[in-house]
C-alpha cells in the first residue's frame, strides 16, 4: 500500500496557475522591448519567402512544450514534497513494557522453617523460591534482575530477558552465603543502582523481600527510602515469616520468638515509592502476594502490530531532477 506522509502538500499542484493568472506578466530589465529598424524589412522578407507562419507555429510548438515539461517537474517535485510511503503487512511484535528487580534476604534467619507445604515444614527461603519461581515464569515479557543480600548485598544478574539463568539463580542460592546479618539498605541503593545503569524503561519496579530489619550496611533505612524516591521507582516490600518463630534450644524444646520484621520502615519504604507493603506468615499467603503483584503490575500486552515503511519520496524528486537538466539542455540546443 501507498500513502502520503504530508498529503496536504499536493494542494500546491495548481501553484504556478494561480500565481500566472493572479499575477501581472513580468517585463524585460530595460522597460518595454527595444524598437529595431530593420525588423520591418526581416518581417516582409518572411512573408515573401512564404514562412512567416511556420515559424510562429515553431516557436509556438516549442514554448507549449517547454511549459508542458515544467508542469511535469512541478508535478514531480510536490508529489516527492507530500512523502509517498510504502507500508508493509502488519507484524506482531512483542511490548517489553517492565523492567524487575527483585531483591532477596538470603540471612540466616531465612533458615528458620515456620512455613508448610503438603504439610511438611519447609524453611522460609525454599518456600520464597517456589513463589518467586512461578512469579518470574509468568513475566514473559519483561526483563527480570536478581539482588541477593545479608551482610552484604551481591548483584547476581541485572536486568534480562533470561528469564531461565534467573531461575537457576533462585535454585543455587542458600540462606548464610551473603552473611548472617540483613543489609536492607544497602541491598536497595544496589539494585537502584543497576536499575539505573542497565537503561531501564519508565516502568521499573523492585519487589524487596526480608525476615529482618536493617541491622547491618553503610545505608540506613531513612537514606535508602529516600533514594527510592529520587529515582522514581515504585517498591513493592514483603516481610517474610510467622508472627511468632519458633527456634530450638539447647535441650530440644522449641522457643517462641518475635518475628524480628522492620514493619514500620517496609511500610514506609512502599509508601514513599507508590508501591505496597506486604505480609506473608505461610506459603500459601506467600504465593497470594506474588499473584497480587502480578495483577497489580500486568505483563505486557503482545497484541502489538508494526508496519515497515519504506519511503519513496527520492524518485519523483530523482525524476524532477533529470527532466530539469533535459530541459535545459534542449534549450541550449534550440530544440
Amino acid at each position: 500500500m501507498i500513502l502520503f506522509a504530508y498529503p496536504l502538500m499536493l494542494l500546491l499542484l495548481p501553484l504556478p496557475f494561480l500565481l500566472r493568472r493572479i499575477l501581472p506578466p513580468a517585463k524585460g530589465l530595460h522597460g518595454d522591448a527595444l524598437r529595431v529598424p530593420f525588423l520591418r524589412d526581416l518581417s516582409d522578407i518572411s512573408i515573401r519567402s512564404g514562412k512567416k507562419w511556420q515559424v510562429s507555429f515553431a516557436n509556438d510548438e516549442k514554448a507549449s512544450n517547454t511549459i508542458g515539461w515544467l508542469w511535469l517537474i512541478w508535478l514531480l517535485l510536490t508529489v516527492a514534497a507530500a512523502r509517498p510511503q510504502w507500508l508493509g503487512e502488519p507484524v506482531r511484535v512483542k511490548d517489553y513494557g517492565r523492567d524487575i528487580m527483585m531483591v532477596m534476604d538470603i540471612s540466616t534467619s531465612m533458615r528458620e522453617p515456620d512455613f508448610v507445604l503438603n504439610r511438611r515444614r519447609i524453611d522460609r527461603l525454599t518456600a520464597v523460591k517456589l513463589a518467586a519461581d512461578q512469579f518470574i515464569e509468568r513475566r514473559k515479557n519483561d526483563r527480570i534482575g536478581l539482588v541477593l543480600f545479608g551482610t552484604r548485598a551481591y548483584l547476581q544478574s541485572p536486568v534480562t530477558f533470561d528469564r531461565q539463568s534467573v531461575r537457576e539463580v533462585l535454585r543455587l542460592m542458600d540462606a548464610g552465603m551473603a552473611g548472617n546479618s540483613t543489609s536492607i539498605g544497602d541491598a536497595l541503593g544496589l539494585a537502584l543502582k543497576s536499575i539505573r545503569e542497565s537503561g531501564a524503561r519508565e516502568d521499573k519496579i523492585i519487589i524487596l523481600l526480608t525476615d529482618g530489619e536493617n541491622n547491618d550496611g553503610s545505608l540506613s533505612m531513612a537514606q535508602a527510602i529516600n533514594l527510592a524516591r529520587n529515582e522514581k521507582v515504585k517498591v513493592y516490600t514483603i516481610g517474610v515469616g510467622a508472627a511468632n518463630a519458633f527456634v530450638q534450644s539447647l535441650f530440644g524444646m522449641q522457643i517462641a520468638m518475635s518475628g524480628g520484621i522492620d514493619e514500620a520502615g517496609l511500610k514506609q519504604l512502599a509508601e514513599e515509592t507508590k508501591g505496597r507493603y506486604f505480609r506473608a506468615d505461610d506459603t500459601l499467603g506467600l504465593q497470594k502476594i506474588y499473584d497480587e503483584i502480578d495483577r497489580l503490575e500486568p505483563s505486557a500486552n503482545e497484541d502489538q502490530f508494526v508496519r515497515e515503511t519504506k519511503d519513496l519520496f527520492y524518485w519523483p524528486l530523482a525524476a524532477a531532477l533529470l527532466l530539469s537538466f533535459l530541459v535545459v539542455f534542449l534549450r541550449k540546443k534550440g530544440v
